[in-house]
């Protein structure tokens, strides 16, 4: 839906207000009811009916009456209540041209009063092209239900905040002015998305600045997961910028190595084939810092320590868990890695996911899932003579001697005893529920039987009982 702020100059206080009454009935209601509206927005007279025409007339709502009759904010009503209020802030005074369109966000210049232009981004997510929202990002945490105008207040909460936090630390993104619902105010930056950009003076300087601010983010506990030429922005200068932030996972993510590697293999791709940059390296020549990188000279995800700081832990990254907390603590108190239970090559701060000590414990589960299926199947004789697959009587021998392992015929033998016993009490117990829920009578078996009053048998019944005689 195409933003038109020129409706902005003929909309009242009370418009307003009925806006955010139904904002606020959004809040337990996919269709706020009319009646609702009325009391959130109290106007007297019963003007509140008059509004909503209004309202409607400029699609700053959806009228809905499938149900009952009801009324719910679009995208332009949103819109519309987040720039009031950024305006009434000072934050900007005038709207200009749009900036570009994403599959989540648009993006449009701002003015302040002084003439200081900003970039403003408004999230939409729902869109055709980006609708697996619930799958793909972590907003909703525990919530089970959700509409589209509440996941982009969360996604621009959290870039605001990743934005806020970054530039604090030194990375070069655009400078976090305010937000508001799913609006984010930040300073526009001068330069072009580097998929754009169809020569460079130094490519290889600008490759490696890339690079080094993908290391440098999981360095301080986050990955970027977009990190790619549409989200790089670069000046005649050709200077760097990043851009996009909602997306960020921390570095103890399930799937954070999968992000790292995705991200350096993007920009391998996209130098190689526009600047024609190549990557191969010769093993002879490399030195002792070279451990830090593949074969293929990209960096290496487990080879990162997070020396740095701990970002994901305080802007509560996708990925940090409590658990992951404590461990960052003791870390930091400078307990041992005896105390935690972990190797030097395991410990949280270096994002290891997966250890030996795992798998050993896995593989023990599969040989105790083996040894109960198979056990129920295998006899032994006095003689130490064994019936049955050979390949079972060993996995008795290595997991007991022969009269444990008929004691644990015996145990298996007097559980399917319980079992059918238990069987027969429940179809039991079923039978008789049957028959309360029936109220006591049996089914009659006769076809015929609804025919037979009084006692009386019918017709039919008779002529079977001759044929029977015969």
């Amino acid at each position: 839906m195409k933003l038109d702020v020129d409706v902005l100059r003929y909309l009242s206080k009370d418009d307003f207000r009925v806006l955010t009454a139904v904002e606020m009935g959004m809040k337990n209601h996919e269709i706020v009811p009319s009646e609702l509206i009325d009391r959130i927005a109290g106007l007297k007279h019963g003007g509140t009916y008059k509004v909503l025409k209004n309202l409607l007339k400029h699609k700053l709502l959806h009228h809905d009456s499938s149900k009952y009759d009801g009324f719910r904010l679009t995208y332009l009503g949103y819109d519309f209540l987040a720039i009031k209020t950024l305006v009434n802030r000072g934050v900007f005074t005038a709207i200009g041209r749009q900036l570009g369109t994403g599959k989540e966000s648009d993006i449009f210049e701002v003015a302040t009063e002084d003439g200081t232009v900003h970039a403003m981004k408004l999230h939409r997510l729902g869109r055709v092209s980006f609708r697996a929202v619930k799958s793909k990002r972590d907003y909703l945490l525990h919530r089970s239900s959700y509409n589209w105008l509440y996941l982009s207040r969360l996604a621009a909460l959290k870039e605001y905040a990743f934005m806020k936090a970054l530039g604090e630390h030194g990375f070069p993104v655009p400078n976090a002015v305010d937000c508001n619902r799913h609006c984010v105010i930040m300073s526009l930056v001068q330069g072009y998305p580097l998929s754009q950009v169809k020569q460079l003076q130094n490519p290889d300087i600008v490759f490696e600045t890339v690079i080094g601010l993908v290391v440098r983010l999981a360095e301080h506990g986050l990955i970027h997961c977009d990190f790619n030429e549409f989200n790089i922005m670069i000046d005649d200068n050709e200077k760097v910028t990043m851009i996009d932030f909602p997306q960020m996972v921390s570095v103890s993510h399930a799937n954070a190595q999968m992000y790292f590697d995705r991200d350096i293999e993007c920009l391998f791709k996209f130098f190689k084939k526009r600047f024609k940059l190549s990557f191969h390296e010769n093993k002879d020549e490399c030195d002792a810092s070279e451990s830090d990188v593949d074969e293929n000279g990209r960096p290496c995800f487990s080879s990162i320590e997070k020396t740095a700081g701990f970002l994901d832990k305080e802007l509560s990254a996708s990925g940090f868990t409590r658990k992951d907390q404590d461990e960052i603590e003791k870390f930091i108190e400078g307990q041992s890695d005896s105390d935690t239970g972990y190797d030097e090559d395991k410990t949280v701060d270096k994002g290891c996911l997966h250890d030996e000590d795992d798998e050993a414990n896995v593989s023990n589960l599969d040989n105790l899932r083996l040894v109960d299926q198979v056990l129920p199947s295998v006899s032994c004789d006095d003689n130490n003579e064994m019936k049955g697959n050979q390949r079972s009587c060993e996995v008795v021998e290595n997991n007991g001697t022969e009269s444990e392992a008929s004691e644990k015929e015996d145990d298996n033998r007097n559980q399917g005893e319980d079992d059918a016993t238990l069987i027969k009490r429940l179809s039991k117990q079923r039978r008789r529920a049957i028959l309360a829920a029936r109220g006591g009578r049996r089914s009659l078996a006769s076809r015929n039987s609804y025919k037979d009053k009084g006692g009386k048998t019918s017709y039919n019944s008779k002529i079977q009982k001759q044929m029977a005689s015969f």
